[in-house]
């Protein structure tokens, strides 16, 4: 089997690698953990890997936040070194993020097989950073590993060879059962909030396009303490920073909601779980909620999961309040769907594909 290097920054990316790096150490695979810390240092996020029971990163290179070129810089020289030194034969990245877009780049300037875990998402809005990340990563890798059929249509639409596209499913899907297990035997969230199974909303809100706005902040802040009154039941809101800081900012009040200080995946992953509907302007959690059968009400206007809209399991409102009761009213029965991101074994297909095409000829180093 080939050396494997996996490259990582935020935590979404943890989340959605630690299925293969649990796979790797299983299969007693050759590989490493690149952290570049992209959105935390290392010492924030190693309880994040203790809870989720993995193994340290190899290297971490603690770049910290900064404009996104100055940013992607760092990642980019820190990774070139570090491979360099490795010798890895394939460099595997996650998702859209700058650490995505420059663990690619370094990889394919040294000529190193790069594997792209969940390609072909497009958002079809080039304002975003996150969707030019998606799109260099998918152009110069060598390996597009698609969540699904929607996903592998996209990258071919734009020329990308049949032959280096495998549908595999997501290993979000790998992650949610995996870590909802190690959840459930350390902690009981719901007890400690105080709440029942399917008698609470949960909100996620962070993006800048939503928080930054104040009109849209206002607006579904109105929204979310108009479904505390129509259904009686409580919002639950672990709140970012970045939220809470710009409420205030605005002047704006949280009213009825119940505003908590953010709180730890494992914990989230059960709100998730039992929430009634999910309100969020988070991709992941969009994929979450269809894996876990919780309806989910998107405050945004477009996404790049546009299965969880085909099926039924989510709803783009944006975030105009009547728009936002309308879409909870239409969502909250749970109407059963099937997930269209895999089986949960999403991982293993992932190996399987490295060790079945890999050849080490085909890498060399300048």
């Amino acid at each position: 089997m080939t050396k494997v290097a996996i490259i990582l920054g935020t935590r979404p990316e943890i989340i959605k690698m630690s299925p293969i790096i649990r796979a790797c150490k299983a299969k007693q695979v050759d590989y490493f953990i690149l952290h570049t810390g992209q959105h935390y240092s290392y010492e924030m996020d190693q309880a994040f890997f203790n809870d989720m029971e993995l193994p340290e990163p190899k290297y971490n290179l603690d770049v910290g936040s900064g404009t996104h070129a100055v940013q992607t810089a760092k990642i980019l020289t820190g990774i070139e070194e570090v491979l360099i030194k490795e010798k890895p034969d394939v460099v595997l990245v996650q998702g859209d993020t700058n650490t995505v877009m420059a663990g690619a780049l370094a990889a394919s300037k040294l000529h190193i097989k790069i594997g792209h875990v969940e390609a072909g998402l497009r958002s079809y809005d080039r304002s975003m950073p996150e969707e030019i990340n998606r799109i260099i990563a998918d152009h110069i890798s060598d390996y597009l590993y698609a969540p699904t059929e929607t996903t592998r249509q996209n990258l071919l639409k734009e020329g990308i060879p049949d032959e280096k596209i495998f549908v595999t499913g997501n290993t979000v899907v790998d992650a949610v059962y995996q870590n909802l297990e190690i959840s459930k035997k350390h902690m009981d969230v719901l007890s400690q909030l105080n709440i029942s199974p399917k008698e609470y909303f949960l909100v996620t809100m962070h993006r800048a396009e939503n928080v930054d706005v104040k009109e849209r902040l206002s607006s579904v802040l109105d929204a979310l303490n108009e479904l505390i009154k129509i259904y009686n039941i409580p919002v639950i809101f672990p709140m970012h920073p970045r939220t809470r800081k710009m409420i205030q900012e605005f002047n704006l009040s949280s009213g009825k909601i119940t505003v908590i200080n953010p709180i730890g995946y494992l914990e989230f992953l059960q709100l998730e779980e039992n929430a009634k509907v999910i309100l969020t302007d988070s991709g992941g959690l969009q994929e979450e909620g269809c894996i876990l059968g919780t309806p989910c009400v998107t405050l945004r206007d477009n996404t790049e999961r546009p299965e969880t809209v085909d099926i039924g399991a989510n709803v783009l409102a944006g975030t105009d309040k009547l728009q936002i009761m309308n879409c909870v009213s239409g969502v909250h029965g749970g109407s059963r769907w099937h997930n269209p991101f895999g089986d949960g074994f999403a991982s293993i297909q992932i190996l399987s594909t490295l060790q079945n095409n890999y050849h080490t000829g085909d890498s060399h180093y300048e």
